[in-house]
């Protein structure tokens, strides 16, 4: 799982970016786009709302969440609704625990007297099931806010269109469209980012992100269509295309998560690997 940091400010180099041609500062919209993942984790926590809808062999599945995000340590908690079910999710130090409705429990055979479900990120990624964010299994979406927030931090200075501004939710936004090098997502490791590579059938993901006059995140969109890297059935079956929204507001807002008792939990990562393998899984 990438778990969130801060990322350092731009450099010097920035400032060849050279002149756009209404002969504003190119360098200045790229040092802005890219110290928003800085200035954003500055402020500490934040409320957030999150929409992801994931689609595949002619299926979608939708999950809306509300909660709050430690921005600093990527930790969050969330009431999502999915499949017109609500569920409650906590992150914390790279695994996701949802307490499902009993209903849900008892159709994936859990034990009764478990009522949280957890789904360690890191195991699910080496298993091959693709990224934390947006990824769906038996239990509905896996979704990890976090992970989101992370694309910001890829943002290089060549690929950085303004497009205009917004209000969103009462505040004034700069809205950007840019390009974040998978390679940064990477973090240094080769194989994550050869996978990565294969999965988007791409070396840059394409953003479109919300700043307010504080260079602050308000908002970011990520479309994603990721691509099997092996399987027997039809690959046009088993793409699977997502889109993420993430909105931020309230920033300094309290945003403690703790870990639902241990007793009271069961480890369902290897279900939501196996389901996510399944051919034509959303």
């Amino acid at each position: 799982m990438l778990t969130v940091g801060l990322a350092g400010c731009s450099d010097g180099d920035d400032k060849k970016a050279g002149q756009s041609k209404d002969g504003r500062d190119k360098a200045s919209e790229s040092q802005t786009v890219r110290a928003a993942y800085r200035r954003t984790g500055e402020a500490d926590t934040a409320r957030m709302t999150l929409t992801t809808k994931a689609a595949a062999a002619g299926e979608s599945v939708t999950a809306r969440g509300d909660g709050v995000m430690d921005l600093e340590e990527g930790d969050s908690r969330m009431t999502l609704t999915a499949q017109g079910q609500k569920i409650e999710q906590r992150v914390l130090d790279g695994v996701v625990y949802q307490k499902a409705p009993a209903e849900q429990r008892s159709q994936l055979r859990l034990p009764p007297d478990k009522t949280w479900m957890k789904i360690d990120l890191a195991r699910l990624d080496s298993s091959g099931s693709g990224s934390g964010s947006g990824s769906s299994g038996a239990d509905g979406q896996v979704s990890d806010p976090a992970e989101s927030f992370e694309y910001a931090k890829g943002v290089t200075d060549r690929d950085v269109t303004k497009v205009g501004t917004d209000t969103i939710d009462g505040a004034r936004t700069t809205h950007y469209r840019v390009k974040a090098d998978v390679e940064a997502l990477a973090e240094g490791d080769p194989a994550r980012a050869k996978a990565l590579r294969e999965q988007l059938g791409t070396s840059s993901l394409p953003l479109d992100m919300w700043l307010d006059d504080q260079g602050r995140l308000r908002q970011q969109t990520v479309r994603l269509t990721l691509r099997p890297e092996s399987g027997d059935a039809p690959k046009q079956s088993r793409t699977v295309t997502s889109t993420t929204t993430l909105k931020f507001s309230d920033f300094g807002t309290e945003a403690d998560v703790e870990a639902p008792a241990a007793e009271d939990t069961v480890d369902v990562t290897g279900k939501v690997a196996q389901a996510t393998k399944s051919p034509g899984t959303a």
